[in-house]
């Protein structure tokens, strides 16, 4: 019986020295788009989606793309990093949302090469809901056009949070940038070096909560270039191109370069 007992706290051990061996986190994760869920997400085993990724990605950590695919929705919930530098990183969706964004109040997220596709259908392509700070760098953000959503980028907060958005090409939405924060929400937004066009609004900003700042950007196409209601505001620095929408609406003020 003692025998007995021995060998079945060795195998239970082992058993729970296993899981824990299964659940680790890594600080770097890999998406290939030859690469398999199945895989711990390393460099030479990388992972299919995001979405397996994410879960395999420690907090404060970075998703690396390491070869073109399209790599799927992804809600992110921490800290991390997806990163496609040199190669084409994509998440196509059809219907829904492309990256959801509901991080902890002190948590900071970037996304940065990325291109987000909605295919017509898409509803959102970055929808930011919670977080201390959201960076947007280098992403191509086109086709949400989904009847009465379709936004390029919405950003929702129901905390003060700010938003970064850089180098970015935002067409072809219902909403280039929406900005309708909810109860208890505020959001500071700056937009730098971005092109909005060829959707219904290339800017919205709803409810006394939004401010949007925008710097060397460009707002074209668009049935009507910036809409905001309440004591929303459109900050423009005087360096911005507002050109050829049907509806040219200029910011709600503009300040001098500092």
């Amino acid at each position: 019986m003692f025998r007995w007992m021995s060998l079945l706290a060795v195998a239970v051990a082992m058993l729970v020295m296993g899981s824990s061996e299964g659940q680790a986190q890594a600080t770097r994760t890999w998406v290939s788009g030859v690469g398999d869920d199945a895989n711990p997400c390393s460099r030479t085993a990388p992972c299919r989606t995001f979405a397996s990724a994410i879960s395999k990605t420690q907090a404060g950590g970075q998703i690396s793309v390491l070869d073109p695919g399209g790599f799927g929705a992804v809600t992110i919930t921490k800290s991390i990093s997806i990163v496609a530098r040199g190669v084409e990183g994509s998440a196509l969706v059809s219907g829904t949302n492309g990256i959801n964004i509901n991080a902890g109040p002190n948590d900071e997220v970037t996304l940065d090469g990325l291109t987000i596709e909605g295919l017509g259908t898409g509803t959102n392509g970055v929808r930011v809901v919670s977080g201390r700070a959201v960076h947007i760098n280098n992403c191509l953000i086109r086709g949400f056009q989904a009847v009465g959503s379709g936004r390029g980028i919405a950003i929702e907060p129901n905390m003060p949070m700010r938003v970064n958005i850089s180098d970015c090409m935002i067409v072809k939405n219902q909403m280039g940038v929406r900005v309708s924060p909810q109860p208890g929400g505020r959001a500071s937004v700056v937009l730098n070096r971005v092109t909005l066009s060829d959707g219904g609004h290339g800017i919205r900003a709803e409810r006394g909560a939004s401010t949007v700042f925008m710097s060397n950007s460009v707002i074209s196409g668009n049935n009507v270039s910036i809409g905001t209601n309440g004591a929303a505001r459109v900050v423009s620095f005087g360096n911005n191109v507002i050109v050829d929408n049907k509806n040219n609406k200029a910011p709600t003020e503009t300040l001098p370069l500092q």
